[in-house]
């Protein structure tokens, strides 16, 4: 018998330390320390459930995301949709957020100035996109021979990138957040080769930000298109050539069905970062915990993002080759070495044209300084070595 009541004593401690453990959080760790001092037996037990379930509960906060992509975009707009997840899932319910496509709420590139106004409190796109509003904002997307997706996010969390980038949005009441990277791009879908600098003159092509740029000052005529008007612009001769991410993507918008060629490196954009910016009211008014759920889901969201790019790309590539046939070529050395030298032009002009794009390059060309040099005794070698 004795041996029997422990055992019983022991199931129902168990038990016990399992409910209220569900309520420690809304209790507090004093109001549970005393319920367990004073709790002894199946009637204290009933005690401290009832003390858990008249707790208060937390306040479920609810805001809406507006984005640049189609709605579940894949890998960009499924970028967004989890981030609502977990933000949902690690903050038990407290913080929900509902996810609006390019266009069911607002327009795709009117998200930075719903987002600036309030209408939303999140938004999910790339800087690249609200150059008009302040030119340092390409900065913090993709600068043409710039950085991998590796040193961006080194720029960005341990060189200063992040503290200057979060300086500039404050005046639009807003807070950023690096929420994905696509890795080095594709250099986009051609009707025509791409042999010397000449061709590059008069080419309509939809490329945004500094990218856009050097094209212009190449002789070209750079278009900004949303993701979902590219393929019928290019299919209807509107533009002649685009560029957009890399494989998985340009696969499934069948932009091998409107053009011929589809050329590599992406020059433009060697390690894209995608943004969600937070309305900085909205961002004020949480608590500590939920700021802290919010910046965890965006580390998370970064990394998610630029693994399934690394891992799923070849698989597309291979098929628009080997399925649909596509011309696969590389931009010449000559074009290549073109379009570096415009490229240094175009940020100098960029850089000079108001105080934050000033800072923001002067960091940008001193962390690349300091990043490249260590490349080249670590990750150059070993490129060279992994295809002996």
């Amino acid at each position: 018998m004795e041996k029997g009541n422990k055992k019983q004593d022991g199931t129902n401690r168990r038990k016990f330390i399992k409910d209220v453990g569900i309520g420690a959080a809304a209790i507090g760790t004093a109001g549970l320390a005393g319920v367990l001092s004073s709790c002894k037996g199946q009637k204290q037990e009933e005690s401290a459930k009832k003390v858990v379930q008249e707790a208060p509960k937390a306040k479920t906060i609810e805001w809406k995301m507006a984005t640049t992509w189609p709605p579940h975009f894949p890998m960009l707009g499924e970028g967004a949709d989890n981030l609502a997840k977990w933000i949902d899932e690690m903050s038990g319910g407290r913080l929900k957020i509902t996810v609006y496509g390019g266009g069911e709420l607002v327009p795709p590139l009117g998200v930075f100035d719903a987002v600036n106004q309030g209408t939303v409190e999140m938004g999910h796109g790339a800087s690249y996109y609200w150059a008009g509003k302040s030119p340092a904002t390409q900065f913090f997307a993709a600068v043409p021979f710039g950085f991998n997706a590796q040193s961006m996010n080194a720029w960005l969390y341990s060189g200063g990138g992040m503290e200057i980038w979060e300086e500039l949005y404050a005046t639009f009441n807003m807070k950023p957040f690096a929420a994905g990277n696509t890795g080095v791009q594709m250099g986009g879908w051609f009707n025509k080769e791409i042999n010397s600098m000449e061709d590059l003159k008069g080419l309509k092509m939809r490329i945004p930000g500094l990218g856009g740029k050097v094209l212009a000052k190449a002789g070209g005529n750079a278009v900004l298109v949303a993701g979902g008007e590219i393929y019928t612009n290019l299919d209807r001769g509107v533009i002649d050539a685009t560029e957009w991410v890399g494989p998985f993507h340009d696969l499934k918008m069948g932009f091998h069905k409107a053009a011929k060629y589809y050329y590599s490196p992406g020059w433009h954009e060697c390690g894209t970062t995608l943004e969600s910016m937070v309305n900085l009211t909205a961002w004020n008014s949480l608590p500590d915990d939920l700021k802290a759920i919010v910046e965890a889901a965006m580390y998370r969201a970064n990394l998610w993002m630029l693994s399934e790019f690394e891992a799923k790309n070849n698989a597309a590539l291979k098929e628009l080759v080997e399925v649909h046939k596509v011309q696969l070529r590389q931009f010449p050395d000559e074009v290549l070495k073109g379009l570096k030298k415009l490229s240094l032009e175009v940020l100098e002009d960029v850089a000079n044209s108001d105080p934050m794009s000033k800072k923001a390059y002067d960091s940008f060309l001193e962390f690349q300084k300091n990043v490249f040099e260590w490349n080249k005794v670590t990750e150059e070698p070993y490129q060279k070595l992994k295809y002996l």
